[in-house]
């Protein structure tokens, strides 16, 4: 029987093969979306959760109330981690995790610069990354030992295998490799190209704060609970922890498990309330409606076809078929076209899937070797052949055999049937994906031109290691001199970035009951000059010209708010056991995220640590003419290592890249959907203006110009259209205004926007089928009335 339904089906192709293309191509391409948006889902699901310990691994979080909000935050103080693993014997190990510190790579044979990462020796054992060479359990029990990954290894030593292999880091700290790791997969968030020991941490004197301070919060500590914990109690259990070490750090600790690391990292009011997640939900559901898109037109155009199906289905009713012999024939017939449509779909994302990892950043591979990749292509094939047939199934199936043998079963001119609102359906999804792009372009442009409260423009920073931060002022001097640049000012960080929090910072007048959370920066001289930062009251921190300014202190509108100052100038700041005295208050600028309300920022003067050089470029000369003199100058007292910069602009416009990656991606598949709508509306199109042939002919023997019918055949469709754009447009504002107040600075959406959807809508659907309207407007009559 089922040779006979493929024979059926490939005779039936051969016959209608414009149906057929249409049909298949619409399919594949709606089946391809959906397998895109899946490869991206399951990528962003699978976030580490390879690893073995994956259901005992944890993550402490702090949680503080200021403003009458709850606050958490994953940056925890330093010992932290040793405290879990001494006094809680629930814990079966503990890491710290430090990352992004540059340091300057030598061999025998090369010098570069590599971002490095500090971990505790036990960071190997809790996860499940896989070693090459060497041993996960011992491979950083010496202070001076170095794990690389392959590709790290083979770029400084030119092998993968490069155990007992010694590296000069920062020209004084001589290591030696003991492990080699397998290159990370790109569904984690741990950087591990080099890898050093905590305890090498402390002898090279990295540390920010005091490394016993429990109210300073600048790392990420990672926790293994034994089996069989309870993790409710345990919580309860360490809930206090911090604040009976430390009575300035009033905060809760908790652990948040490794399963939600990666899609629940959004927290509000203390608590989780979504994050990515939101974003999978978001895409799966763009998926199952690119996917109804197309299974839409296949139901439209096999119901379309229904005339010249009528007269099969009351012959084989005649002759004995029952109903459900017929409504297997067709869904046999959906499947096997399904998986036609399968097998262009997979050709479609082998092609494009190197450019779809360019276009969201991220590197795709299809599991061809994996068996659950086919168990779920075919799954996902069948699925979709089921939903596509399913109603023109039961629809043509439903004929009456002799209604059908008379010819009077077809309603051509009803003004409401299934077919009209399969096509609303369509469009409804189409406009409403429209919409929830344009509103996201919408978001992002409005944030970037938000005042950031600095000039960005011409402004580099430069990181400085061991040898140029002892020659710094000579290096200043030559560097004004050389006329590359205006004005440079030392500083703890990037302009982009705040070094770190702390809940412990005391004022004069701060009510002991306020729990309120300050971020540090650092910075020297000639700071507000060359950020342009806007000076509100005061001045600029300048050690050279006030002996005291090594403790100064500048403080943003925010920070002179929260800790109840109208005039702050003067007041004494109680950090890191030191006395500050603020001098200036400058307006908030945005070193954190473009989309949230400014932060509490204070600048702590010389005293504090500041191994970066932020420099104003000469504007009128050429960058890259500026950047060659100032190497030069660096080189000429630090000949050994290559000068590490980067563009503050474009460090800057990083803060985007995940809204940005969300408008690629809904502007991608949006298009995709209109595309598909338009290929199911070519062919109604199509055909309705063949099954109109004789009306037409009709109309023009009595006079109907070629305009009144063009508009006769386009007023159904447009009609149609029009009614999408009511249906879509509430709710896809809906939609957006819920992801908007996900932000605290956000765009208004305007009415303007609307209409101007709703006008390209009409404009599209109208393109998509005057073709056809045209093409049987101008036929000669003759040619459809000849045979009455």
């Amino acid at each position: 029987m089922f040779l006979n339904y493929l024979k059926i089906t490939l005779r039936s192709l051969q016959r209608n093969k414009g149906y057929a293309s249409i049909n298949i191509l619409g399919l594949a391409i709606g089946m391809a979306g959906a397998m895109l948006i899946l490869l991206w889902i399951q990528h962003e699901v699978s976030f580490d959760r390879f690893h073995t310990n994956g259901n005992r691994l944890y993550e402490a979080y702090h949680r503080v109330e200021f403003d009458g909000i709850l606050h958490s935050s994953n940056y925890t103080s330093e010992p932290m981690g040793p405290a879990f693993v001494q006094e809680y014997p629930e814990t079966e190990e503990a890491s710290r995790y430090d990352f992004g510190y540059d340091f300057d790579f030598s061999t025998d044979d090369i010098v570069f610069t590599q971002s490095s990462t500090f971990v505790d020796p036990s960071f190997f054992q809790m996860f499940s990354f896989p070693f090459e060479f060497g041993n996960a359990q011992t491979a950083l029990s010496d202070p001076y030992s170095i794990i690389l990954t392959a590709t790290t290894a083979e770029k400084l030593f030119g092998v993968t295998n490069a155990i007992g292999q010694t590296i000069l880091v920062d020209d004084n700290y001589l290591v030696t490799v003991t492990g080699i790791l397998s290159d990370l997969p790109t569904n984690t968030r741990f950087s591990l190209d080099a890898v050093l020991s905590w305890e090498l941490r402390t002898i090279m004197g990295i540390v920010d704060q005091s490394p016993h301070n429990w109210s300073n919060s600048y790392v990420n500590t990672f926790v293994l609970l034994k089996e069989n914990t309870d993790f409710q109690s345990f919580n309860e259990k360490i809930k206090n922890i911090s604040r009976n070490k430390d009575e300035i750090a009033d905060f809760d600790v908790f652990l948040y498990p490794a399963k939600s690391w990666h899609l629940f990292n959004r927290f509000e009011n203390g608590n989780p309330a979504g994050g990515r997640i939101d974003r999978v939900y978001m895409f799966g559901a763009i998926a199952l409606f690119i996917l109804l898109i197309a299974c839409i037109n296949f139901m439209n155009l096999s119901t379309a076809r229904s005339e010249k199906r009528a007269k099969e289905v009351g012959i084989r009713k005649t002759v004995g078929a029952e109903r459900y012999m017929l409504i297997y024939q067709f869904i046999c017939e959906s499947v096997l076209l399904t998986f036609v449509s399968g097998i262009i779909a997979i050709g479609i994302v082998i092609l494009v899937l190197p450019f779809f990892s360019t276009l969201i950043g991220q590197q795709f591979e299809i599991p061809f070797q994996q068996s659950y990749f086919w168990v779920s292509i075919v799954g996902f094939i069948l699925i979709t052949g089921f939903i596509a047939g399913s109603y023109p199934a039961f629809f043509l199936s439903s004929f009456r055999a002799a209604t059908v043998l008379k010819g009077t079963h077809v309603k051509i001119n009803s003004s409401f049937n299934p077919r009209k609102i399969l096509v609303v359906l369509q469009f409804s999804f189409a406009i409403g994906l429209i919409l929830c792009t344009l509103i996201i372009r919408e978001q992002i442009n409005h944030a970037e031109s938000r005042d950031v409260g600095y000039n960005r423009d011409q402004l580099i920073t430069i990181y400085l290691n061991d040898v140029t931060r002892d020659k710094i002022e000579i290096i200043r001097n030559d560097l004004v001199n050389s006329n590359s640049v205006l004005s440079l000012t030392r500083t703890s960080a990037a302009m982009t970035r705040a070094t770190n929090s702390s809940y412990g910072i005391d004022w004069e007048g701060k009510n002991p009951d306020d729990k309120i959370v300050l971020y540090r920066f650092g910075a020297d001289k000639d700071w507000v000059k060359t950020t342009e930062v806007k000076l509100i009251s005061g001045r600029d921190i300048d050690a050279e010209k006030f002996a005291s300014d090594s403790t100064a202190m500048l403080i943003n509108e925010t920070a002179a708010r929260l800790m109840g100052y109208s005039d702050p100038i003067g007041k004494k700041v109680e950090d890191n056991f030191l006395t500050w005295t603020i001098v200036g208050v400058f307006k908030d600028f945005m070193i954190s995220s473009p989309y949230n309300d400014p932060i509490p920022l204070i600048v702590e003067g010389p005293a504090a640590n500041l191994n970066v050089l932020t420099v104003r470029l000469n504007g009128e000369r050429e960058t890259q003419e500026n950047i060659a003199q100032i190497e030069s100058v660096f080189k000429e007292y630090d000949p050994d290592h290559l000068l590490q910069f980067e563009f503050v602009d474009q460090k800057y416009a990083e803060k985007f890249s995940n809204e940005q990656q969300t408008a690629k991606l809904t502007s991608l598949f949006s298009s995709l959907a209109i595309a598909i709508s338009c290929l199911g509306l070519f062919g109604l199109a199509a055909y309705t203006a063949e099954q109109k042939r004789k009306e037409i002919g009709v109309r023009k023997v009595l006079g109907a110009s070629v305009s009144s019918i063009v508009y006769t055949l386009t007023y159904d469709f447009v009609r149609l259209v029009i009614i999408s754009f009511l249906i879509a447009t509430p709710i896809a504002y809906a939609i957006m205004q819920q992801w908007l107040n996900s932000f605290s600075y956000k765009t208004s959406v305007s009415i303007f926007l609307f209409l101007a959807v709703g006008l390209l809508s009409l404009f599209i659907a109208i393109v998509t089928v005057i073709f056809q309207s045209l093409n049987a407007a101008v036929q000669n009559p003759v040619d459809s009335l000849m045979n009455e």
